[in-house]
């Protein structure tokens, strides 16, 4: 078996010719990836559910637009909280009810009362549901060029203007990815 080298913290960004529906023009942010298989959230796909319908005691302090995001087409049922903490700097403990996933992201453990988060937040964002490939699937589609592998941003997590990032986060590559970004919606109506 191949070794695996962990794309956690990383996005996924659909390639245009990626067929499956539940990813066309998707974003997702991996939130773990290893040999047992990866999981992560799409970032794009917001629905029309207020955060306060399902998480009143959340709906404060999620971000703009407050609405829970599907993250993916497994468990939708299940809630997940991803958030960004400001200052990642050494010795910095994490606080109470996040876990950090890279850098400044973190899940957030939505079972914690939300005031011990409150003051730390810099943004939060729901998501119900995720994106889950077994062992080796990832990497299987990666190799039939499904998905482009790009670093992640703190601002991806809660992007004001979700249905736009697929091609900001393509466009501010710097390599010829970023022409990928003018690549139309329907390429028959050219």
């Amino acid at each position: 078996m191949t070794e695996v080298s962990s794309l956690t913290g990383r996005l996924l960004v659909a390639a245009p010719a990626l067929a499956d529906p539940n990813f066309d023009r998707a974003v997702v942010l991996l939130l773990d990836h290893d040999e047992e298989g990866s999981l992560g959230v799409v970032l794009n796909r917001p629905t029309p559910v207020d955060v306060g319908d399902i998480l009143e005691g959340w709906a404060d302090l999620a971000g703009e637009p407050g609405v829970v995001f599907q993250g993916g087409p497994v468990s939708l049922d299940s809630a997940l909280g991803v958030a960004v903490i400001p200052g990642d700097g050494p010795g910095e403990r994490a606080p109470l009810g996040w876990r950090r996933v890279h850098g400044a992201i973190g899940l957030v453990d939505l079972e914690a009362p939300p005031e011990l988060l409150a003051d730390a937040l810099g943004s939060l964002r729901i998501f119900a549901g995720y994106a889950g490939w077994g062992p080796g699937q990832l990497e299987d589609e990666l190799a039939e060029g499904a998905w482009y592998v790009v670093d992640s941003e703190p601002g991806d997590v809660s992007s004001p203007a979700p249905e736009r990032l697929w091609r900001e986060v393509l466009r501010r590559q710097r390599s010829e990815l970023a022409m990928v970004a003018t690549y139309p919606d329907d390429p028959s109506l050219n």
